[in-house]
Formats: C-alpha cells, structure tokens, sequence
C-alpha cells in the first residue's frame, strides 16, 4: 500500500494505542503463568507473532474482543506453567525482532529442538550474544548459517547459573534471559560486559514481572532472577498501559502542524523511556503540557529550534526526532544512536536518505545523524518506508509541512506497531489518500 500526504493541519483528540513492548512481555508471561487475561493489548503484526510462538508451544492465545481504534484487543492466554512443550513445527517470528529473542530463551527451556525464524530483515539482525548465553547456560542453541543470525535451532532444556553477555547490542538478550531464568531451576545471573544501552526496556520487564508475581532484580554487575519462579498476575489479569513510542507521532504532529492543539490520551507514566519524546518536544519549543494523573497531553505548534540529544535509551525515538529536526530552525544532532543501525532497517542511513528526497540537509556518521533545518526546505517527493514501521510514521509527519504531495510507498507495515495510524491521522485532519482508496 502507498499513502499520499498532502500539506495538512492537526486539531481534535486522538488517543494513544497500547504499548507494543508491554504487550509482547504480557503476551510471553501470561505464557508463562498457567494463563492470564491480558487487556488492552496491542494487537499487530509483532505481537502476533508473539501469540503464535505461545500458541506453538502448547498455550493458547484467544482474542476475545477489538476495540473501535484499531490495534486493541483483549486476551484470554492459556499458558503452559512454565514448560514450554517441543514445537511441532517452525517458529515463524516475522518481523519481530523482540518475538524472536524473548521466544529463543523461552524455546530453550523446552526438552528437545525448536527452529526459528522469520522474514529476510529479521534473518539480518544479530542473535549470537544470546546464542552464546543460552548455551552456556546448559542449551544447545546455534544459527543455521553460522552467522549469530537466524534461521536458528534451540535445544533445550536450560539449567541456568551465570552468564555474562554484552550490553550495548540488544536490551532483547537480558529480558529473555530474565523471562526464562525464572522457570529454571538454577535461576540466572547477568553480568554484563559493556554498558547497557536502551537500559529503560529492561526496566519495562522488571516492571511486567512484578505484576506477574516474579522477583528479578538488579546486581551490581548487572541482573538476576531466582529460579523455581511462578507467573501469577494478581487477580489472573494485566492491561498493558499506552505506547509511548507511538504516542511520540502525534505529538510531534501537534508540534508541527497542531495550530489549535492536539490532545493525546492514554498517555499514563510508566517505565518506558520513551516518555522522553515529551521533553524533547517541550526542549525545541512547542507548546506541551503533561497531566500525567490523567494521562492526556495537550501539544501545539511553535517554531521549532535544533538541539542535540541522546537516544542511547531510547532508539525507536530517532525516525520521529529526525523529522523533528528537519522542521526545526539550524541543527539537531542524534547522537549514541548506532545501535539504531541494527533494527528493522539501519534507521540512521534510512531517514537520511529518505529525508533527503524531500529536500532535508544532514550529515551521517557511525553513531549520530545531525539534521541541519536551518538548510532544509521541505518538498513533497516519493519516498521509501524501507519496510520499517517507525520510518513510515516520521515520514508521514514530514508531509504534513512539505510543499507539495508526499507519497510513502509500502505504508501498509505501520501495522507492526500501530495498526490504527493513517486512521488517526485522518480523524485529526490530516489530507491523505492510499493506493487501495482508488481501487
């Protein structure tokens, strides 16, 4: 599918959807526990992916009901306490890159052999840090190419003990290790080699586990959970608060193109780090207000000034700062940001060259990526989504103020995290057409 943008405004309240993150923790633990309702979940391409690897491992994930926005569904998860049975047959994670290395730890706990795997940009991103712990740690666990990257085959089961393993590739690698090790009977300890990037997603799954009755904990030198764990969520039940990742489009469209104001609900604190966006926001000069005992946030357009900032925690923010910047009066730098390389696409390249077929000056190197506004005239062109969820949403930002029409060709894959977001878009105003429009 190809989305047409024209010029646009932003009014009105639009509401935020469900956590992605959050879901496919939810999603997995429930597995975990002998089952759980998991409401107000995001329900994608991802965490699809992730029910379907629960599903093959002897749970059972039923979607009891769709909300009117799009993407939010309740769950009713059987789940297989804590001993995943041997797959009867391949794990297909899709896209999911956070599917497949929670569900790699979860398939070494299984008494016998799982294959994975998933699309061609899943198949390129790097598993083998995790490979190595997994295997120390008792399982088999090995990449058919012998590349650290998938198609990958895990036997198990897992004993647990002491793993060290590098912080600054994946936050993914400790979560799965957490998820698994507290169904082990050894427990796992974590000690990390580097300095964790993108420490607050590992502060989401501390957080998940808490509510479903699991103890882990930070170390000294890294983390650790106890073995001989249950999953057990108070009441049988989780909902999963709203996604700040996505909730940094909306935003960052009030504060581009919001002259009358955008309202943002289901915008609770949490432990996502991604909450971030809103300072950030608030820093280049819109007007942004923040009640977080109700969850809404009010944002209006303003000239917009560079700045510089750090997505070492917070990676999925740079498509969204990226364009951010190429509204913005003189230069925004993202910096600590090459391990955004390593996503569904190297996301750094990706929005420079996208960004450069509208008229956007930047200046690319290995870890950062500056966006010289003060350069840039925007000008509507074709450009690529590059198959990637988070580049098709900042793109659509961008034609919001370019001159002229901007067509995203491959749209359609906002469904990985926000199934709902052209609707949203055109429920604030915004001009847009598809492809299938005209069919």
């Amino acid at each position: 599918m190809n989305v047409t943008i024209s010029p646009s405004r932003v009014r009105g309240t639009v509401r935020a959807p469900p956590s992605k993150s959050y879901t496919h923790r939810a999603i997995l633990a429930a597995g975990y526990a002998d089952g759980a309702t998991v409401r107000d979940a995001l329900w994608s391409a991802d965490t699809r992916a992730t029910a379907g690897a629960v599903d093959r491992f002897g749970g059972d994930v039923e979607r009891l009901e769709a909300e009117s926005d799009g993407g939010t569904a309740a769950l009713e998860i059987d789940g297989f306490a804590g001993r995943p049975g041997v797959p009867a047959d391949v794990i297909d994670c899709g896209n999911s890159g956070t599917t497949m290395r929670l569900v790699t730890a979860a398939a070494a706990l299984a008494d016998g052999t799982s294959v994975l795997t998933g699309d061609e940009s899943l198949r390129s991103r790097p598993q083998g840090p995790l490979l190595e712990a997994l295997a120390d740690l008792g399982a088999e666990a090995e990449s058919t190419r012998g590349n650290g990257q998938a198609p990958l085959v895990v036997t198990g089961p897992l004993a647990g003990g002491e793993v060290s393993i590098p912080g600054d590739v994946s936050s993914q690698y400790i979560t799965a290790l957490l998820m698994a090790g507290a169904v082990t009977d050894e427990g796992i300890e974590i000690d990390l080699e580097t300095e964790l990037k993108s420490a607050p997603y590992v502060d989401i799954t501390l957080e998940v586990l808490e509510a479903f009755g699991v103890d882990a904990r930070r170390t000294e030198d890294g983390f650790a959970v106890d073995g001989g764990q249950t999953y057990s969520p108070a009441g049988s039940e989780y909902a999963v608060p709203g996604d700040f990742s996505s909730i940094s489009y909306p935003l960052a469209a009030g504060a581009i193109a919001g002259d009358e104001g955008l309202r943002i609900e289901g915008a609770h604190p949490s432990a996502q780090g991604d909450t971030a966006i809103v300072e950030i926001v608030d820093r280049m000069g819109a007007d942004v207000t923040w009640d977080r005992e109700e969850g809404a946030i009010e944002v209006a357009a303003a000239p917009l000034e560079g700045i510089e900032v750090s997505v070492e925690d917070t990676p999925d923010l740079l498509p969204t700062i990226a364009t951010l910047g190429a509204v913005a009066d003189g230069d925004t730098t993202i910096a600590n940001a090459e391990h955004v390389r390593y996503k569904e696409t190297d996301r750094v390249s990706a929005m420079a060259e996208e960004l450069g077929k509208l008229g956007v000056e930047t200046t690319e190197e290995q870890d950062s990526l500056t966006v010289h506004g003060g350069e840039s005239a925007l000008e509507g062109a074709t450009v690529e989504g590059r198959d990637d969820h988070r580049v098709i949403m900042a793109l659509a930002l961008a034609g919001l103020v370019a001159e002229g029409e901007t067509t995203i060709r491959g749209a359609d894959h906002v469904d990985v995290s926000f199934p709902g977001f052209f609707d949203v878009l055109e429920g604030a105003g915004v001009d847009l057409e598809s492809d299938l429009d005209r069919r």
